[in-house]
């Protein structure tokens, strides 16, 4: 029976993961018509219909005061922070070479959780964070000519996600989920409506523009779900390890619709990134199976 239900969420986190990289697929396709901001105000708008939905369904609602609670505000400028810089990053380099950098953020999060914390990191571990940031080297080649102001973007992003991440671990939790999710998507909505200006203003989209971005919207709310889903159908230790099937995902999805091809380097980066997160993973559920793992799946920032 438990495997029966470690099979099922590990399905469904696959299926997050596949959601998620059709999401960032439609985001870079519609960036080449319209900028970061109106990708943001057209689809955040979309979504904020879609939770509020859910939200009044199951008895959600609550008052939005609670942007006034630090861990919730914390929370929401990580988002938007993180989903800026996502977007910007993706739109200017291949999806997989983002989305390997991205399979940095358990590390990133059990750093922050040992510095900011104090949860206790082992010299393996250690090690572990240390080969998943040679990794993200490789991948953005600091001084190379494969080098590019947007891999730091994406690495950007893992920073404001790792907060995002972090300061969720603090949020009451009477506060239901879906009503968090809501304040998200407003804010982030909202900050595409600033940067709408600054980044070019109002160009009305293609109905082909619109549809795409209305589908993106419904994947990312189906992308959460099926998070949610996972976590409480199998346990994190079979689970987890199914969020980098991301990886796999965007490097099909890129070659598909951009025809952008994966160089060594890359691939190479990508390895150890993935292979130090595991290794992460297995020592920190080797060391304590009952916490919490800091290495568990790290939502990628889509403004949900």
């Amino acid at each position: 029976m438990a495997l029966s239900s470690n099979l099922r969420g590990s399905l469904f986190m696959a299926a997050a993961m596949a959601s998620f990289t059709v999401n960032d697929t439609i985001t870079k396709a519609v960036s080449a018509e319209l900028n970061i901001g109106e990708i943001l105000l057209v689809r955040g708008l979309v979504a904020m219909v879609l939770v509020a939905a859910l939200a009044w369904y199951r008895d959600a609602l609550r008052s939005f005061s609670v942007l006034l609670i630090w861990p919730v505000g914390l929370r929401v400028l990580g988002e938007i922070g993180g989903t800026l810089t996502y977007l910007s990053a993706i739109a200017q380099i291949p999806l997989a070479n983002a989305s390997a950098i991205f399979q940095a953020l358990p590390l990133v999060i059990t750093l922050g959780a040992a510095l900011v914390f104090g949860e206790p990191v082992g010299w393996r571990r250690w090690l572990a964070i240390a080969a998943g940031f040679i990794g993200v080297l490789v991948i953005v080649r600091p001084g190379a000519g494969g080098f590019s102001q947007a891999a730091l973007l994406a690495l950007a992003s893992v920073g404001f996600c790792a907060v995002r991440d972090l300061a969720t671990r603090r949020i009451p939790k009477e506060l239901p989920t879906v009503f968090i999710t809501l304040l998200t998507t407003m804010t982030v909505t909202t900050a595409g409506a600033v940067v709408l200006v600054p980044l070019g203003g109002w160009r009305p989209p293609s109905g082909t523009a619109l549809g795409l971005l209305i589908l993106a919207a419904v994947l990312i709310l189906i992308g959460y779900q099926c998070i949610i889903v996972s976590l409480r159908t199998g346990d994190i230790s079979a689970v987890a390890p199914f969020r980098y099937t991301a990886l796999p995902w965007a490097m099909l999805t890129g070659y598909l619709a951009f025809g952008h091809k994966p160089d060594g380097p890359m691939l190479a980066g990508a390895a150890i990134i993935v292979a130090s997160g595991l290794y992460a993973f297995y020592r920190e559920r080797k060391r304590d199976k009952l916490r919490p793992a800091a290495t568990g799946p790290g939502l990628p920032p889509d403004g949900l």
